[in-house]
């Protein structure tokens, strides 16, 4: 593949995550129209991506269709007979079997892309499994110690550096007293950890895909999760700063869309990256 089909592939996948991400967070905290609008887009832009041709496509057994169709169905009876909200790991199970589904089908990009998110996707539910279902079962507070010393405790740390008053009230909460009073509790998708596993997934399905040697995988993890964490201390700082110039309804504004925001620049930016490592790898 040349350098401008390259150049072509990170700007379509840049979009396809931009969407994809979009998409979830409009759907699950803004407008559930304008988040559908978003998956559509992506799903069209997967048409017009090609992943590079290091690896070769084994030929795909038809049972990959019954069981992406069982898990898509599956997951929407479970989500309308809860009468639950669709959440992140929603999305990614959703994710996950429309690409068992692509794998399936007689187009060999799509049997690529396919790929890509099956690697993305499952990479995604493994790692939300280990950290916030297995811990929770075991009576280990993971996601709350997290939250606490390696978000709260740097955020506020940072807040004051800059004299931006700020009381912690417990170990999740903090208070900001700026053009009005403003209680937030840092937890959740504030941790950063959604961000962390989707980008996780993203190098996995990549490395994958173009048979990246196991040093540069290493890697390309270790600087993924070094540079997810700065930008999610750097997102945390600014909504909190927001909040405290603006107010509390400016601050759910930026929440709303600058982590997806933040998240594309940072996976083009690895993208980029794991394109010059295959480049230098071949």
């Amino acid at each position: 593949m040349d350098d401008n089909n390259k150049g072509r592939n990170i700007s379509i996948s840049l979009l396809i995550l931009a969407l994809f991400l979009g998409g979830t967070i409009e759907i699950i905290e803004g407008s559930k129209s304008i988040g559908v609008i978003y998956l559509l887009f992506a799903l069209i832009a997967i048409t017009r991506i090609k992943i590079g041709g290091a690896a070769k496509i084994k030929k795909i057994k038809q049972p990959y269709l019954l069981i992406g169709l069982g898990i898509v169905i599956s997951d929407i009876l479970f989500n309308l007979a809860d009468n639950s909200n669709l959440g992140t790991l929603d999305i990614m199970t959703f994710l996950f079997g429309s690409s068992l589904i692509a794998m399936s089908i007689e187009n060999n990009e799509l049997r690529r892309m396919g790929q890509f998110t099956a690697y993305l996707s499952a990479s995604f539910i493994l790692l939300f499994l280990i950290f916030f279902t297995s811990f929770n079962m075991l009576n280990i507070n993971f996601t709350h110690l997290f939250d606490h010393y390696f978000i709260l405790i740097p955020v506020v740390f940072i807040l004051r550096i800059i004299n931006i008053p700020v009381e912690v009230v417990y170990i999740e909460t903090i208070r900001i007293q700026g053009v009005e009073e403003i209680t937030v509790v840092i937890g959740g998708p504030c941790s950063g950890l959604y961000s962390m596993f989707l980008l996780i997934g993203i190098i996995i399905g990549y490395a994958k895909m173009e048979e990246l040697d196991k040093r540069n995988i290493v890697a390309m993890l270790v600087m993924t999760i070094i540079v997810a964490y700065i930008s999610n201390l750097f997102r945390v700082t600014t909504l909190y700063l927001t909040g405290f110039y603006y107010g509390s309804d400016a601050m759910m504004f930026v929440h709303t869309h600058l982590g997806w925001l933040i998240f594309a620049v940072v996976a083009g930016i690895l993208i980029f990256l794991l394109n010059k490592m295959v480049q230098r790898q071949n």
